[in-house]
């Protein structure tokens, strides 16, 4: 579902180049979860806006279900976001001017995959049904951030990518969030790519890698090791 195949990238700075990312080889399967660790500034995000298509390497290869990346146009990156892939970040980024129930169909529409039984079924499962005609701002911390899940996961992509979806949100409510994100994300069968910088939040997944000095390794014995 998701490759790479060394990748660089690196980012211009008053001192010279910066490398990020320093031949990064990652594959995901389909249906399978992994947690992106590392410090702040380590390139985590970088990493995940590549798998997107919202950026593109300097060398090696990004294949979202078996499409290069760098061989897309812009308008062909979109449109792989818009039917593949489903967002979700730290900050909610939902529209204001729309209701819980439009905020939560939109991607589907521009997917072109609305189901009204499952838009139905997400809003139970949310726990948001009863909040359906509410606007964000009426909405907790919490209820946004599940909105932002159910949003992302309402076309059914085949690819999900999460950064630090929880990252706002106090210990309790992040345990619900991710307990909620990861069963929607089995039963729809999507794969996960989630960063986080914390090893309880990355715990629950089906493998862990460390992003340092621009390269990825497994979790230290004793440190969240992967099984």
């Amino acid at each position: 579902m998701l490759e790479f195949r060394q990748v660089h990238k690196a980012y211009a700075t008053p001192q010279g180049p910066l490398e990020v990312l320093a031949g990064v080889d990652l594959t995901l399967d389909a249906g399978e979860s992994l947690a992106l660790m590392g410090e702040s500034g380590s390139g985590k995000s970088t990493l995940l806006h590549l798998a997107a298509g919202l950026d593109l390497p300097d060398r090696g290869e990004v294949r979202v279900a078996g499409h290069a990346i760098s061989s897309l146009g812009e308008a062909s990156r979109a449109r792989l976001r818009r039917e593949t892939l489903g967002l979700v970040f730290q900050q909610f980024h939902l529209v204001p001017s729309l209701s819980v129930f439009d905020n939560l169909r939109l991607q589907a529409r521009l997917a072109g995959r609305e189901q009204a039984d499952w838009t139905n079924e997400l809003l139970e499962r949310l726990g948001l049904a009863a909040l359906a005609r509410r606007y964000p701002e009426q909405l907790s911390g919490g209820q946004q951030q599940r909105l932002a899940i159910g949003r992302a996961l309402a076309p059914r992509p085949a690819l999900l990518l999460a950064d630090e979806p929880t990252g706002n949100l106090d210990e309790g409510t992040a345990d619900e969030v991710l307990d909620l994100l990861l069963t929607l994300v089995r039963d729809t069968g999507c794969a996960l790519l989630m960063v986080t910088h914390s090893p309880r939040v990355a715990a629950p997944l089906d493998r862990r890698l460390h992003l340092t000095h621009g390269r990825l390794t497994r979790p230290e014995v004793g440190q969240d090791a992967c099984p």
